[in-house]
């Protein structure tokens, strides 16, 4: 057990409780699956009523940090937290952090491209036949016209994720899905008015092209231009109407 019982003051116990059960589940000093103390044993261990730690467990809960189970050999335990459920999180905190913060479109398309244009020789590199074929659907799908607008920034963002899973590094794939599934639906809601799918459609088939060649700067010369084009999107966006 690595939970430090020493740093509760008098003041927000619960949350402070909570939070060093936390910090022990994030930097791993409490693993997935393991069982916490009672709250008998954590009441006293830290000090304080078990209606105190009772508050702190229900907290962890509300955070899907842990769970409760009945019976003889049940208690407060760790979840292993899944990578859809990750990165569900971190989609949610960066629309957040966007909208909360008025982060511009431009800063937000570049850094989402940057990541992109860094996987893309991973992606050269370690891209399947599968993946291949199924970024060709999601292309047909864009260049078919009974494709409403939400589908096709569904199939913009599948077709991108194709891109992350295709690196082969599970954590590269779950930061760029996560990046492409909180930034890109905002970029398009903003400029989905004005953008050419067709256009689209031809820059992500020749980004397909060039990771089928196994060629990263000429899917890095693609991706610019898809960049290029969403930047002049939102320059149109600006302009004040005649």
């Amino acid at each position: 057990m690595a939970i430090e019982f020493n740093t509760i003051q008098k003041e927000g116990l619960s949350v402070q409780i909570a939070n060093a059960i936390r910090n022990a589940i994030l930097e791993g000093r409490l693993a997935g699956e393991e069982r916490l103390p009672s709250e008998a044993e954590l009441s006293e261990r830290f000090g304080v009523s078990r209606s105190t730690v009772r508050e702190a467990l229900k907290r962890l809960a509300a955070q899907n940090l842990i769970r409760s189970e009945r019976g003889s050999s049940g208690g407060a335990f760790v979840n292993r937290m899944t990578w859809a459920e990750a990165q569900d999180n971190l989609v949610t905190t960066t629309r957040l952090l966007i909208s909360m913060n008025d982060i511009p479109m431009e800063d937000a398309a570049e850094a989402r491209f940057a990541l992109e244009t860094a996987a893309l020789p991973l992606a050269a590199l370690n891209r399947t036949g599968t993946q291949l074929a199924d970024m060709r659907s999601e292309i047909r799908r864009q260049r078919e016209p009974k494709t409403s607008d939400e589908d096709f920034c569904a199939s913009d963002v599948a077709f991108h994720s194709l891109i992350a899973q295709a690196t082969g590094n599970p954590l590269l794939t779950f930061q760029l899905s996560a990046a492409f599934e909180a930034m890109q639906p905002l970029m398009n809601m903003l400029v989905y008015r004005l953008r050419d799918r067709e256009r689209i459609a031809d820059l992500h088939e020749a980004l397909a092209k060039a990771l089928e060649e196994k060629d990263s700067t000429a899917a890095a010369r693609e991706l610019e231009a898809l960049s290029a084009y969403t930047r002049e999107l939102a320059a149109q966006r600006r302009k004040p109407l005649v």
